[in-house]
């Protein structure tokens, strides 16, 4: 099947619906100390046409603890996804987090990584 068919038989997309417009979907902490502030902001937008509702968001290890905005963001409005990385472990990271919501792109992959230098 090419991708002409492929798209073909892809069930079409809702005109209406919300839709993600991220700052960035990887946050790159660099070398940072060890117990650092682990905290970084994911900011998005919402660029659709109807509010945009975040279900869950889960992340890959227990070391990540992202936290969602409490109500729907509005069509035209912004909202932040704050993700808390444990710094306490020296060496380098990568971590995804998957943020299940009612947008055009129901599910979506963000990452963070970097290197916690040891003391």
């Amino acid at each position: 099947m090419n991708a002409q068919e492929k798209q073909a038989t892809e069930k079409p997309k809702d005109p209406n619906a919300p839709v993600f417009e991220f700052v960035t979907e990887v946050i790159d902490y660099g070398k940072i100390s060890l117990n650092a502030d682990g905290v970084r902001t994911f900011k998005f937008k919402n660029v659709g046409k109807s509010p945009l509702v975040i279900n869950d968001i889960k992340s890959s290890c227990g070391c990540t603890v992202p936290k969602k905005p409490a109500g729907p963001i509005l069509p035209g409005d912004s909202g932040e996804i704050e993700v808390k990385y444990d710094t306490n472990r020296p060496g380098g990271f990568s971590k995804s987090i998957t943020v299940a919501s009612n947008a055009d792109e129901p599910v979506k992959m963000l990452q963070i990584k970097g290197i916690v230098l040891k003391e």
